[in-house]
Parts: structure tokens; C-alpha cells; sequence
């Protein structure tokens, strides 16, 4: 039978899920052509016209955060374009390259093996192995990831996979002091002096750490790796490879930018949570990832997001001068579940927040 034939004959939900096989098996079964499931409706695939090449997001080196340039330069990109590198932020670059290593090598594990990692058969509810986004979306997304809820002084660690588990922790370690900088920075901005418990279980109180892999692609120009969406998060920090495919939506709505891969920087993006709290000072702002045709993708992002029962809403000080707030107070696991409940739709959750 045929590669091409082969797709039909089998129950693709199946194979890519149940099975473990990934959208990562697809891609061996060397297709001529991806799955109708994967298809992309025309409007929602990149047009090459609308990339622009002469923008880009600001590239911050941060080797002093406390310098007022590095403090204006971080606000004002948050505020403009949701979307900014950093360089020099102190992680070393083997512990970069060891995470996106462990990425790869975990994702090269024969099918069976991975397949312990499902959600069904996980040996903790702190690691899961997924695919797509939600099933719920009407076209499926061609990517595998691995999600871990990371929680300080959790034992569940021990259950992660051997193969990548050491990387990862050991990426988030280093990671953590460079987000809680960000996050005072950004504070510093809004004028909010004090990062307080409530502003922490706000703003940090969830770390989800995601091996994602992209695989070759035989039809990159109809596939998405990820479709047009914001984050939900408050801040999440990227990690991506040298292979690029991470598109930053514009000043204007039909532009998208390239985000260029910089060696040993990380990606920073506004989430709908700091919008939210900023009280639309800071912006979340779509974007979307292509796939590649020859060659595999590996990306690292860190997720920070409130507790489940944390209270979200525009920060007190904010409104003490009379400024009328744009959301109400909404329970982060109420609006996380309503993003899930359906497809990526560019911004659209941030209306279930607003007043």
C-alpha cells in the first residue's frame, strides 16, 4: 500500500492519537500530500504578500536590568509590538541547546515508548503528550508537543521522561530569577511598586514548560503549526531553534513579521493576562508558526500563568486615579477553559474578560 493510500485506509484520530504515532508518524509515512485534516481554509494560511521584511521586534540585551534604557526599552516594546527578544539575560547557552536536544531526542522515541506519556496512561498528570491544539478546532495543527506543570518542590518530576527530564529542569531553574525580572520590570512600568502574593498568584502562579515539535511538512503552504492566536498567559518566554517559522502580527493587521532566530536569545510575548491587568497598556498580539518542509522545528516555551482560582482583573492602582477599567474580574481557570473550548481565534477570548 502506498504512503498516500495508507492515510485513507487508517483512523487518522486514531494512529496520530490513540497510538501515539503523533503527527510526527505521518510525517514518516513520507506523504505526497498532508491529510484533508490538516488543511488550512485559504484564509488562514500565510500569504506571502503580507509579510513585511523590513520590520522586526526589538532585539533588548539585558545584561543590566537595572539600567532605566533597558527598563523603558522592555515597556515600550510591550506596549508596541507585545513581542521582543533578549540577549545576555545569564542562561548559558548549553543549557539552550540541552533543552532543545532533549526536545528533539524525545520526540525520536519509538511510538510505544512515547505513548506512555498520553494523557491516559501518564504516569503523572504533570506530563502529557499532545497533539494539535484541541480536537475541538475544525482543522487540526501539524505539531506534537509534550506539556509539563511545573510545581517548585514537586516529587511527580521523577515520572517525567528520562530522556528529557534533566534538560528541562534544569532549563526552568535557570529560567525562573530572568522571568520574575521581567515581571518587576513590567510592573515598574505600569507604576505598580509592590510584587506582592496576590500579584504573584496572579501573574506566577502556574509554569507549564512545552517540548514542541514541528516535523517536516510535505505541504508547508497549506499547513499550520500553529494558527493565528494570543496567549492566554501572562508572559510566556520562548525558545526557538535556528530553522525559524514564528510570524508576529504587524503594526496593521494584514502585516506579519518573521521573528529572525538570534543564537542563545529568548522570545518574549505578552499574554492576555498582562493586557488584562495593564488595563490595555500592555498588548497580547496574535501570532502564528509555518511549518517546514525540510526540516524538523523544536521550540521551548514557558507559560506563566495565574493560579486557577486567582482573580484576574485591572490592577487596583491602575483605576485609584479615576481611570474606568476595560475588564471585569474574571477567574483565570474560567477563561483558560473557554480558550480550550474551541479552536485558536486570533484575540477573540479576551472579550469573555472584558466589561
Amino acid at each position: 500500500m502506498s504512503a498516500a493510500a495508507s492515510v485513507e485506509a487508517i483512523d487518522l484520530i486514531d494512529y496520530v492519537i490513540n497510538q501515539g504515532n503523533g503527527v510526527k508518524g505521518l510525517s514518516k509515512l513520507g506523504l505526497k500530500t498532508i491529510p484533508h485534516q490538516y488543511i488550512q481554509p485559504p484564509e488562514e494560511r500565510l500569504d506571502q504578500n503580507q509579510i513585511v521584511d523590513e520590520e522586526s521586534i526589538p532585539i533588548i540585551d539585558v545584561s543590566n536590568w537595572d539600567d532605566p534604557e533597558v527598563v523603558s526599552s522592555i515597556c515600550e516594546a510591550a506596549a508596541k509590538w507585545g513581542f521582543f527578544q533578549i540577549v545576555n539575560h545569564g542562561i548559558p547557552l548549553e543549557v539552550l541547546e540541552n533543552v532543545m536536544e532533549a526536545g528533539h531526542k524525545f520526540f525520536e522515541l519509538p511510538s510505544e515508548e512515547k505513548r506512555k506519556y498520553l494523557k491516559e496512561n501518564s504516569p503523572t498528570p504533570t506530563v502529557q503528550l499532545k497533539t494539535s491544539f484541541s480536537l475541538a478546532e475544525k482543522v487540526l495543527e501539524w505539531k506534537d508537543f509534550l506539556m509539563h506543570w511545573y510545581f517548585p518542590d514537586d516529587e511527580s518530576v521523577n515520572l517525567w521522561p528520562a530522556v528529557s527530564k534533566d534538560q528541562v529542569l534544569e532549563y526552568v531553574n535557570w529560567a525562573k530569577p530572568v522571568i520574575r525580572k521581567l515581571l518587576e520590570v513590567l510592573l515598574k512600568g505600569l507604576n505598580v511598586k509592590e510584587f506582592n502574593e496576590s500579584k504573584e498568584s496572579q501573574l506566577m502562579g502556574a509554569l507549564i514548560v512545552d517540548l514542541m515539535h514541528y516535523p517536516l511538512c510535505p505541504n508547508p503552504e497549506l499547513a499550520a503549526g500553529v494558527g493565528r492566536h494570543a496567549d492566554i498567559s501572562s508572559i510566556t518566554i520562548l525558545l526557538q531553534d535556528e530553522v525559524g517559522g514564528l510570524y508576529v502580527q504587524g503594526t496593521r493587521a494584514d502585516q506579519w513579521i518573521h521573528v529572525t532566530p538570534v543564537k542563545g536569545a529568548l522570545v518574549i510575548n505578552i499574554g492576555d493576562i498582562l493586557q488584562i491587568v495593564s488595563n490595555d497598556r500592555y498588548k497580547s498580539i496574535e501570532h502564528r508558526v509555518i511549518v517546514n518542509k525540510s526540516r524538523n522545528r523544536v521550540s521551548v516555551p514557558i507559560f506563566l500563568n495565574p493560579k486557577d482560582d486567582a482573580v484576574v482583573g485591572p490592577f487596583p492602582e491602575l483605576l485609584e486615579s479615576g481611570e474606568k477599567p476595560i475588564y471585569k474580574n474574571v477567574v483565570f481557570s474560567d477563561y483558560f477553559n473557554f480558550f480550550f473550548s474551541k479552536g485558536p481565534e486570533g484575540k477573540k477570548t479576551l472579550e469573555f474578560a472584558k466589561v
